[in-house]
């Protein structure tokens, strides 16, 4: 004897695997939803919601209940004035060239720093932070540095 004669034939075996209920799936997660809205309805759905998420808006008049908030998020209001003014501010400015003229002269090593080229240094240096505080200001962000 060979020793496996406690061993289920093959048959036996396939037939045992068959039967066996199919494993569940591992996503842990239920798959999203979609919706189509026009972009009225969409403008309107997030005038509704305010500084909510959508996804918990729409859930919570869905289902009449109070989800727990997982996080607050804080919707920034353009200020589309103040973006405009950065945006000529940028297209005005020669920053991006008089950048790139110090970087070539630092990378063939003419770059002689005089009054001049520290005049253009401060005003580039300048120009951004003025920029900054723009930007700053039209997307509604509280400073970390105090400015």
């Amino acid at each position: 004897m060979s020793g496996f004669d406690d061993a289920p034939s093959v048959a036996q075996a396939f037939s045992a695997a068959a039967t066996r209920p199919p494993k569940k799936s591992k996503r842990r997660y239920t798959p999203p939803f979609s919706l189509r809205l026009t972009i009225e309805e969409r403008k309107r759905l997030n005038e509704m919601a305010g500084n909510q998420p959508l996804g918990s808006y729409i859930r919570n008049r869905l289902f009449n209940e109070q989800v727990a908030k997982r996080r607050t998020v804080k919707k920034p209001v353009p200020d589309s004035a103040m973006l405009a003014l950065l945006l000529s501010e940028l297209g005005q400015s020669r920053l991006a060239s008089n950048i790139n003229q110090l970087a070539k002269a630092a990378n063939m090593g003419t770059l002689d720093i005089t009054p001049e080229i520290e005049r253009e240094i401060e005003q580039a240096c300048s120009e951004i932070q003025a920029m900054r505080a723009l930007l700053i200001t039209a997307l509604g962000i509280k400073s970390v540095d105090g400015e």
